[in-house]
Formats: structure tokens, C-alpha cells, sequence
């Protein structure tokens, strides 16, 4: 991770702020002034994950740093300082690009909260863009992905409402923030708020913001979600979740355009591209009462839908091999393969958590895999033990291969006799269901002798059906 760079021509706060990240494990580098960070940059330093600076300093001021520096990196996250707070350095600061306005003094936790709000935006927009643009973020080649980067790209001249569904952990983010990228909007914020990680009664102040003392704890004005993604896009994730209440409030916004803030009585114009995203049926959600049905029909404008990982099993290798590399340039570490044993084996599993278990798997193998190639013994044991996917589409020699793979990682021994006597059970019951239990013709189906598929019942101790007269009389 980048470090947080803090800017305060006033040691104690530098001090405060420095004790704070180090307590959280966060690096930071310090600056007393503006000068000392164009210096730095200007002599080619990589830019901060986010930059922490005051306003009022001796030479340049904070503003003056910010849109300098805004016109080079304008995907990092800036916030300013000031113990001047008054609504003319809190405008400036938000037009020339500030993520946040922090007035002082202030509390050490919000300031935190503050600051890793704008890692995690950081992380999100690109301020990690020299490892990320070599490293594309979404990868597929199975045909419902293709589908995928189709709308995408039907979806790059329009500002329509989009609503993404899939599973957990299908990516739907990620596919929110490449319409983002490819929108007219894209040179705007792309702000993104999980309605479902948030408390009820704090919700509705990160949506829309609040005015000072507007309820008990709210000691400044704070921009909400929707002031922050001006001009851009703002991404609802698990809006299935959404209270009733805010549902409401949500509809007014989308259907007058106008919001106001928590204790607000002036209207606040909305301009953004909403795109919403759902683990749920939000049909089923209707019909039960639980999600409001006009609601529903304005964000459900355009519709994508992500496959989850077992629809695209073929994209398995490219984001495994994808995300090893990753997990090793995150880290700092020489990057690691994967055997193509283990590759075809991960094939054949059913990832419920979908593309993000993968990717959390690569990560644990990227630190934990002993070696530099991955082998499936090198998986964790819960991996290992789980049973391999029925194949799709006939493809029932991936899934062979892949328990193949499984008994020789967990060292079983006689895999031989032991799968030759499974595949031969199978093949016979299989055969006695189909003629209605009649060896003799269960064996000309198969291929074989009447004596062997009386021989091979009984070695496998099968309920082998019923021999005909012929059968009795020759035996």
C-alpha cells in the first residue's frame, strides 16, 4: 500500500495524525509545507494513496497544492484541513477537488474514518495505477462474459439508470466502475456505498448529507454520497436491502431529481448516474412486499446480469493465473504458478463465494503455497476435500481428472482399483436400470459378456436385477 502523505506547517497535528496511522498500521510521510510536496513530486516520487493537507500555510497554500496536484493525479484522494472553517475555504477546497473538508480541531476517530474512507476510494479509482494498468480488471472469455463487455460498451454513450445482478461476489462492482470508466461521466467521481453495511439511522445522513445539528452528534454540515458523486456516478450496492423509509426518499430523488439534506430545507440538485446492484430477486422482493415495485421500474432501466464462476468455469485458469500475479505484486513477492493440474482442478469446483473466493484463494496461496509452483496438494484441505462439479456440457473427464487430482494430493492409495470399481458400478447399474433390471441385455448394451456382468456383480457386490430364463439355464 501507498502511504498517506500528511501536509501541516504545524507539528503537534502532523504529530496527532502520524501517531493515529501508526496505531492502524497505515505509512504515511510527512511534509511542513506545500513546497516539499511539489519538490518531491517534481523530482519524480510516486503520488500518495491519499493526501491529508492544511489549507492555511506559509508560501503556497493548501489550495494551491490542491489544484496542482489535482491536475496530475486528479484520481487521488485529497483532503483539507483548516481551523479556518468557513464556508468560503470549505467551497474552494470542494471545487478544486477535495474528497473531504476536515475542519479543525478534530476528533482523531472521525479523521480516521475520514482517511481510510479515501484509501478504500483510492484503491477503487486508481490510485495504485501503474500495478492496476497492467493488470486488466475484468477478464473472461466464457460467452455470458462476452455478453457482459457487450452492454458495457452499448452502455458507454448513455447516462441510463443501470441495475447489475449476480451472485456474491460475481464482480458486480467491478462492472459498475468499467461503465463508470467508459461513461461520459468519467472524468467525474465514481462514488460507491453498500446499503447494506450501514446502520438504518445512519444511512440516510450518507446518502444525503446533513446540516449541523440536524441530530444529536452532528457538530459540522457533511456532504452525503449524493454531493460527492456530482457530475458522476453513484453506485448502490445491495439496494435489495434498502429500509422502506429510505426507499421512499430514494424514489423522490429519482423521479423530481431534487434531495435535501438531513435538517435541510433548501432543495439540492441531483446530478449523477445512479447504477444499482443486487444479490436478490428483486421481483420476488415486489411480489413479498419487501422492495417497492415503482421504485423497482426506475432503476431497472437496463439490466446486467453476471454469470456466477460455474457458469464460466473456462474463465477459471485466466483469473486464477490473474490474480496469483497480482497477490505477488500487492505483496511484493515473486510471483508463483499454478500446475496445470491445479488449475484443472479448481476448474471443476463450484466457488459459491464465486470470482471473490478466487481471488481470496490466490491470495492465501500467494503467502501460505510453499513452492513456486501451486499443486493441489498445496490447497487448502477444505478445497481438497470438497467433490468435484458434475461436468456440463459432457464434459464429465474434467471432473474425472479433477478427482483424480484430489486422491493423489490426499496420498489415498489404490486410486486404480478404487475408481475402476466406482466407474464399473456406475456403468452397470446404470445399464440394469435402463432394461429393467435384464442382465443379458444390460450386457449386450454395455459391450460384454453375459458371464463378465454376472462375475463383475458379484465382485462389486451389486444387486444385480434378475437373470432371464437363458441366462439360468446356460449358468
Amino acid at each position: 500500500m501507498k502511504p498517506v502523505w500528511i501536509v501541516d506547517d504545524d507539528k503537534s497535528i502532523r504529530w496527532v495524525i502520524e501517531k493515529t496511522l501508526t496505531r492502524e498500521q497505515v505509512p504515511f510521510k510527512s511534509f511542513a509545507s506545500a513546497s516539499e510536496v511539489l519538490s518531491q513530486l517534481d523530482h519524480g516520487a510516486e503520488p500518495p494513496q491519499v493526501l491529508v493537507s492544511d489549507i492555511r500555510m506559509p508560501g503556497e497554500s493548501g489550495l494551491d497544492l490542491l489544484k496542482r496536484f489535482k491536475a496530475k493525479f486528479s484520481s487521488v484522494p485529497v483532503i483539507i484541513m483548516t481551523a479556518y472553517s468557513d464556508l468560503d475555504s470549505a467551497v474552494a477546497a470542494f471545487q478544486g477537488g477535495a474528497f473531504e473538508y476536515l475542519p479543525k480541531p478534530f476528533d482523531v476517530d472521525q479523521a480516521l474514518e475520514l482517511i481510510r474512507r479515501a484509501i478504500d476510494e483510492s484503491a477503487h479509482q486508481g490510485g495504485a495505477q501503474n500495478e492496476v494498468s497492467q493488470l486488466p480488471e475484468i477478464l473472461g472469455q466464457a460467452p455470458a462474459m462476452q455478453e457482459v463487455f457487450r452492454a458495457i460498451g452499448r452502455l458507454s454513450q448513455s447516462s441510463a439508470t443501470v441495475m447489475v445482478t449476480g451472485e456474491s461476489g460475481t464482480g458486480k462492482e467491478l462492472v459498475a466502475r468499467a461503465v463508470h470508466r467508459h461513461s461520459p461521466r468519467s472524468d467525474k467521481p465514481f462514488i460507491a456505498i453498500n446499503t447494506a453495511a450501514i446502520p438504518k439511522d445512519l444511512l440516510e445522513s450518507e446518502l444525503f448529507g446533513h446540516e449541523r445539528g440536524a441530530f444529536t452528534g452532528a457538530a459540522t454540515q457533511r456532504r452525503g454520497r449524493f454531493e460527492q458523486a456530482e457530475g458522476g456516478t453513484l453506485f448502490l450496492d445491495e439496494i435489495g436491502d434498502m429500509p422502506a423509509d429510505l426507499q421512499t426518499r430514494l424514489l423522490r430523488v429519482l423521479s423530481d431529481g431534487n434531495f435535501y439534506r438531513v435538517g435541510g430545507h433548501s432543495p439540492i440538485k441531483a446530478n449523477v448516474r445512479i447504477i444499482a446492484a443486487t444479490h436478490q430477486n428483486l421481483e420476488t422482493r415486489v411480489k413479498d412486499g419487501l422492495f417497492r415495485e415503482d421504485l423497482f421500474h426506475r432503476l431497472n432501466v437496463i439490466r446486467v446480469r453476471l454469470p456466477s464462476l460455474r457458469e464460466r468455469r473456462e474463465d477459471i485458469p485466466i483469473l486464477a493465473r490473474h490474480f496469483l500475479q497480482r497477490s505477488a505484486q500487492e505483496l511484493g513477492v515473486e510471483g508463483k504458478r499454478f500446475s496445470d493440474a491445479a488449475l484443472r482442478f479448481l476448474s471443476n469446483l463450484d466457488f459459491p463465494g464465486n470470482v471473490r473466493q478466487l481471488e481470496n484463494l490466490c491470495h492465501w496461496l500467494t503467502v501460505m503455497a510453499p513452492g513456486q509452483t501451486v499443486d493441489v496438494a498445496d490447497l487448502p484441505p477444505e478445497m481438497r476435500d470438497a467433490p468435484a462439479a458434475a461436468g456440463s456440457g459432457g464434459d464429465w473427464q474434467s471432473g474425472l481428472a479433477s478427482e483424480v487430482d484430489r486422491m493423489l494430493a490426499a496420498s489415498e492409495g489404490q486410486v486404480h482399483e478404487k475408481l475402476t470399481d466406482a466407474f464399473e458400478r456406475i456403468l452397470i447399474s446404470r445399464a440394469l436400470a435402463h432394461t429393467g433390471g435384464r442382465r443379458i441385455e444390460a450386457a449386450v448394451a454395455l459391450g460384454i459378456g453375459r458371464n463378465t456382468i454376472t462375475r463383475k456383480i458379484q465382485e462389486l457386490g451389486m444387486d444385480g436385477g434378475r437373470a432371464d430364463d437363458t441366462e439360468r439355464a446356460g449358468g
